[in-house]
């Protein structure tokens, strides 16, 4: 890892802690241009660990704690009139920033989620007919309680797809939980530093995106897709958009690693966190008594893998 992004890491673990594995991950979609679901039980630093990104690489952001009564009008922008110059004046809405947090995306309507929908892959909010390019780079950093909590329901399969990772952080070990503690007085998130612009944070993602790739694992990444959709333990498979999305994310992996080619390993290390938002398991896979990481590490076992 350069010394940049190794910067960015350190930074962000200051008030993360514990969560390194997380943040790289984090790092590595940011880098690959992609959006991300964070999804865990209320309390474990979600918002914070968005925030703490946000601050590090120079980002513009904002926030919307989503709600039942938060309309499209509210993220997209609306046109208000204007009883001066006799005309109607649009108004952005809070999606027009470099890093979006939508803080418990699932508690809000089906209407409110699906405006996201453009905004997640075409980069545009369209209000009135009219299209507006959101600010380059754009990334939106969702966050939803687990399903069953209290006011929230699931989010439709069109939207999950359209993030790139889906990332859990999970309780603090002992020994993090009581740094926690301590550092928590201080409010270290006040002393996040800025480490990258927002231009190199472009130019990775075009080191990224050029990055050279073996044929083999262009084979290798279709063939672990194509087996989630004949794979018994699967019930609906992942389509041709986390084909893309695990190609880049293993090539923004390899950008961590300071390498410039990409392996297997960077193939493997993302399959579960680019995979398993998208596909489901089967009733036969439920009844063998897996979960999702499971049955994608026995899917991988399945499929040969080129050389390094």
């Amino acid at each position: 890892m350069n010394d940049k992004l190794q910067a960015v890491c350190d930074e962000v673990n200051t008030v993360i802690k514990g969560k390194e594995d997380v943040v790289n991950k984090v790092l590595a979609a940011v880098i690959a241009g992609g959006h991300i679901l964070m999804e865990d039980i209320p309390g474990v630093g979600k918002t914070t660990l968005a925030t703490t990104f946000a601050k590090s690489m120079s980002l513009d952001y904002k926030r919307v704690q989503f709600t039942p009564d938060v309309l499209p009008s509210d993220i997209l922008g609306f046109s208000m009139y204007n009883a001066q110059t006799k005309d109607f004046e649009y108004r952005e809405g809070s999606v027009f920033c470099n890093l979006f947090l939508a803080d418990e995306i699932n508690r809000t309507s089906p209407k409110t989620q699906s405006a996201l929908l453009e905004v997640m892959e075409e980069h545009t909010a369209t209000v009135d007919g009219v299209t507006r390019k959101l600010p380059d780079p754009f990334i939106v950093i969702a966050t939803e309680n687990p399903y069953g909590s209290s006011g929230t329901q699931m989010l439709p399969e069109s939207q999950l797809d359209r993030f790139m990772v889906c990332l859990s952080m999970g309780y603090p070990a002992h020994e993090d939980a009581v740094k926690i503690l301590k550092g928590n007085a201080s409010h270290p998130i006040d002393n996040v530093r800025e480490i990258i612009t927002v231009d190199e944070l472009i130019e990775l993602r075009k080191n990224a995106n050029d990055m050279f790739v073996r044929d083999e694992i262009y084979e290798y990444i279709v063939n672990i897709v194509e087996a989630t959709r004949t794979n018994e333990m699967f019930s609906m498979g992942a389509s041709p958009r986390g084909t893309i999305a695990l190609l880049r994310m293993a090539k923004a992996m390899a950008i961590l690693d300071g390498r410039d080619f990409v392996t297997a390993m960077d193939v493997q290390s993302v399959t579960k966190d680019t995979l398993g938002h998208r596909v489901k398991l089967s009733a036969r896979g439920k009844a063998q008594g897996l979960n999702m990481d499971m049955a994608i590490r026995q899917l991988l076992g399945s499929i040969p893998a080129p050389r390094n």
